[in-house]
């Protein structure tokens, strides 16, 4: 049985892959130190057998005595409100944890998954955002805690690959919802359907025209798997093609709620990019991959997760 070693793994994206990859065959490490992860999102499975859980900070050095087949690298905060309240934590977890992650899986020769993002367009230029877009990234504003967290840590894989032939694969996350999205996370979704479900007003930041692409968590996770089997080595955007602005978001999720909230508009803040939209040509190309769930579809089983869950 190959065995892999996720960081991050109590998190959203970090805990639905522990389950994908177990339920393909694999023995999984997770790897995490609750700093925003929770062990409710791995409870089930405290009794599986191809599972173990290891409290630990990515930061210290990472010592697993089996041999590993596959190191994904997923382990940071990725919600303003919570890189924010981390700052140094996050930079050091991309940093010092992307280090310690590359140094085991070059220990163990094993292939190297990373977990980027789409901020590393910052409030993009160009649009749609190929992979050969540099970005617009103000190195020193707010949300450069994760966008320049995320840029160095691909630096390092790449250095990898180049300097000590690691195999690796970097998945530039677009904006991704789904089960185990936490209701108070801050992202756009959460907040809108917290509110609309109590017919608050809804905020939105800005007036409402800049765009967005969702991805459904399932739609990342069979790509990501994709990659996973793949020899591609380079940056490759993962995400949902189809741009909505935030207005609409609102909207939409007004119907599904039947909602009685009304839109208010507040200070957008500073350096949140006014559009996002993947350009998913290598995608296609590389992993015959397209995402099959719509916002639509997707919306409302986010909202049946919070309901069946007593979040909302």
């Amino acid at each position: 049985m190959k065995k892999i070693v996720i960081t991050g793994a109590a998190g959203f994206i970090g805990s639905n892959l522990t389950d994908r990859l177990i339920n393909e065959g694999f023995f999984v490490y997770g790897i995490d130190n609750l700093i925003t992860g929770s062990l409710d999102n791995l409870s089930h499975l405290s009794s599986d057998n191809n599972f173990d859980f290891i409290n630990h900070d990515v930061t210290k050095h990472i010592d697993i005595k089996d041999k590993i087949d596959y190191i994904f690298h997923f382990a940071s905060p990725a919600s303003p409100i919570d890189y924010l309240k981390y700052p140094i934590q996050t930079l050091k977890a991309n940093a010092i944890g992307g280090h310690n992650a590359l140094g085991l899986a070059k220990k163990n020769n094993a292939k190297f998954i990373l977990a980027s993002t789409s901020e590393v367009y910052g409030d993009p230029l160009v649009h749609p955002q190929k992979e050969s877009y540099y970005g617009n990234v103000n190195p020193i504003g707010p949300r450069s805690i994760y966008d320049e967290a995320k840029r160095f840590i691909e630096s390092m894989t790449i250095s990898y690959h180049v300097y000590h032939k690691l195999r690796v694969s970097i998945v530039r996350i677009f904006n991704t919802y789904g089960p185990r999205m936490k209701i108070n996370d801050g992202r756009v979704l959460p907040t809108f359907i917290k509110q609309a479900v109590n017919n608050e007003d809804i905020t939105v930041n800005g007036d409402g025209t800049q765009t967005r692409s969702f991805c459904y968590i399932d739609d990342l996770i069979d790509a990501i798997l994709q990659l996973m089997n793949s020899e591609y080595s380079y940056p490759i955007n993962i995400g949902n093609d189809d741009e909505v602005t935030i207005n609409e978001i609102a909207g939409l999720l007004i119907s599904i709620l039947k909602s009685q909230s009304k839109i208010i508009y507040t200070q957008l803040p500073e350096d949140d990019p006014l559009k996002r939209k993947p350009d998913l040509s290598l995608a296609k190309k590389i992993l015959n991959w397209n995402p099959k769930i719509s916002k639509e579809e997707g919306f409302k089983l986010l909202v049946e997760y919070y309901k069946k869950n007593n979040l909302i």
